[in-house]
């Protein structure tokens, strides 16, 4: 088992947690408000790891370079606007739609991934980003 499978499925049961703590957490707030401190709180904990591996001068390095600061922009104004939107979700709807729906994302990043890096996709492949996007639309439904 490759460590990247290791990471792969602690990002699922922690992405988990988020959907579970959030739901509870956004009873009676603004999911958008939520949102908002989700998102210090995530810059902070993520600025105590890169100090604590020792890597905080690489920010200025990575903010140097135009192509990749530019490309990591468009990836954190992504991904905020993917957490404004599944707060607005879960604050309106069941855990057990909103997860599913949003895991659509996965289909999502294959299909692009094809398109504009060139990944390659199988015949396997195509059948099992079919079935995620079935199964996650058949488990919303029943939810």
């Amino acid at each position: 088992m490759g460590a990247w499978l290791i990471y792969a499925l602690l990002s699922a049961a922690t992405a988990a947690l988020v959907a579970i703590f959030g739901k509870i957490g956004l009873k009676d707030i603004d999911a958008n408000s939520a949102t908002a401190i989700r998102a210090v709180i995530m810059a902070l904990f993520l600025l105590g790891v890169v100090a604590v591996q020792g890597k905080f001068h690489q920010l200025g390095e990575i903010v140097a370079q135009k192509k990749a600061m530019s490309f990591i922009l468009l990836s954190g104004a992504s991904g905020a606007a993917s957490w404004l939107f599944y707060f607005l979700a879960l604050k309106g709807g069941k855990v057990a739609q909103v997860g599913p729906i949003d895991k659509l994302s996965v289909v999502l990043a294959v299909v692009l991934a094809y398109f504009f890096l060139g990944e390659k996709i199988s015949w396997v492949n195509a059948l099992g980003v079919a079935m995620i996007a079935g199964g996650a639309i058949l488990v919303a439904l029943k939810a």
